[in-house]
């Protein structure tokens, strides 16, 4: 098998089962996490930067104000994202938060539409319409907007637009996202700790140690995924994200017992109607366009 598969793969099963490793710091506050995520990612970046010799890129790109702007944004947006999963998974929304991973490829097809002015073939319309109208029921049967989703969704589909115009590679990237917030991470966590409200070191030791590998946990599928990326058709990549909303939808009903109604599966079937639509017409073109060539 492809070894961009395997490693695309890997990276989206890890993603899958974030649920589990999040509901077992709940006694954390999500912000705390937020914040150890951002520390202990710079931090396991850094050793790798050192290990590899890569550090000639850092002072051209902090001395850039427009790199530094983008990769900025992009630490936003992936804090937002990423503090909005763990408080959702920690409030017991594993289930609409995996929908939001769900809507996530649909709305980076939309901002792609009307920011980037990439034009859709007219036969993809037709899922994205399915998929608003299933947003759309689950909205009227919720009684509410699916906040929680469609916030994931937006952040990382914003996130991933501005990762579309960064100049740095994934993991220069990501160590320089990490950087920036890395000084107001280290202060929250200090001030956590000189106030008595920290987890870490003060919870079990089971917590440390978990809240201590955050920077592993999140470095190295986001790694493992640049590295199988690169590799594979985007066609077959967009059929592997799948992977993980669906683990973290089975944890969250299975696992966490989650209420998951036949309403809210008519919703959800909706949007993988339209995701499975979208693929197969995506796989398709790119073969009819290989043929031709």
């Amino acid at each position: 098998m492809n070894k961009g598969i395997l490693t695309a793969a890997a990276a989206y099963v890890m993603w899958g089962f974030f649920p589990i490793y999040f509901k077992t710091l709940e006694s954390v506050s999500p912000i705390e996490i937020l914040c150890h995520r951002m520390v202990w990612s710079l931090v396991f970046l850094s050793g790798i930067l050192v290990f590899t010799r890569q550090w000639d890129w850092l002072l051209p790109a902090l001395k850039n104000r427009r790199t530094v702007l983008i990769y900025l944004v992009a630490a936003s947006l992936l804090a937002l994202n990423w503090f909005t999963y763990i408080w959702a998974v920690n409030s017991g929304f594993i289930v609409e938060s995996s929908l939001g991973y769900f809507i996530n490829p649909l709305i980076s097809i939309l901002l792609g539409v009307f920011i980037l002015r990439e034009k859709l073939r007219p036969a993809q319309w037709f899922p994205v319409g399915i998929a608003a109208l299933g947003v759309a029921y689950l909205t009227w049967i919720y009684g509410r907007l699916p906040w929680i989703a469609l916030a994931l969704a937006f952040t990382f589909g914003f996130y991933g637009l501005v990762k579309k115009i960064s100049p740095l590679p994934s993991l220069k990237g990501l160590s320089l996202e990490t950087g920036l917030l890395f000084l107001p991470a280290l202060g929250y966590l200090l001030y956590r700790e000189a106030s008595g409200t920290a987890g870490f070191l003060h919870l079990s030791p089971w917590i440390s140690i978990l809240l201590a590998l955050a920077g592993v946990i999140t470095a190295v599928p986001l790694l493992l995924f640049a590295n199988g990326a690169r590799s594979i058709p985007l066609y077959l990549l967009g059929i592997l994200q799948y992977i993980a909303p669906t683990l973290q939808l089975l944890i969250g009903v299975f696992i966490y017992h989650e209420s998951f109604s036949s309403q809210q599966f008519l919703g959800f079937g909706m949007i993988w109607l339209a995701l499975g639509i979208y693929t197969l017409e995506s796989f398709l073109f790119s073969r009819r366009v290989a043929l031709n060539r």
